[in-house]
């Protein structure tokens, strides 16, 4: 964290500075390089898999269609945080405000959240698949999948604000401290 407020120092918390993988210049394009690439693989690989499932109508069927959703939040999950790091290995301040810091947070524990909610999804329809597969059309039709779906999304964006919230106010009062 940047620096407190004291009666004599006038100066106020801003932000934080990150400092994630300290070392000279060369270690840091060195870093970026590598987190770039691997970046750019996962979002490759993650919409690919999203354009196969689109675009081949023997894949819409709940397993592929909840494997595109999966993949749709994985791209949104790691673009959370990754392009934030990227930016860190470039610059020299590697400073992060509050509100990016909370906005950051959110995201990445909202789609984390969401994640959780898609694998049990996920692990359902293997479990009818598998233990019921006589049944299995009947029980997990599209219009049930595409629930599952919008409840995982909802689901993992209501359930992390409180947190976030309480968090923030921390801030806030150390704000109102401060003056």
């Amino acid at each position: 964290m940047k620096s407190f407020s004291s009666p004599s120092n006038s100066s106020t918390i801003t932000g934080f500075i990150l400092l994630g993988f300290p070392g000279p210049r060369e270690e840091q394009i060195l870093l970026f390089v590598l987190f770039s690439t691997v970046y750019l693989l996962t979002l490759m690989g993650n919409g690919s898999i999203i354009c196969a499932v689109h675009w081949d109508q023997r894949l819409h069927t709940p397993m592929y269609l909840l494997l595109a959703n999966f993949s749709f939040l994985e791209i949104w999950y790691v673009t959370s945080t990754v392009p934030n790091m990227l930016a860190n290995f470039l610059s020299d301040t590697k400073a992060i405000s509050f509100s990016g810091c909370f906005l950051q947070f959110y995201f990445f524990f909202t789609l984390g959240s969401a994640e959780c909610f898609f694998l049990a999804v996920m692990a359902f329809d293997r479990y009818l698949a598998i233990c019921r597969p006589l049944h299995y059309p009947t029980l997990m039709t599209g219009h049930l999948c595409n629930i599952l779906v919008a409840t995982c999304w909802a689901l993992g964006f209501l359930w992390f604000p409180v947190p976030i919230i309480i968090i923030s106010q921390i801030y806030i009062l150390l704000w109102i401290q401060d003056y």
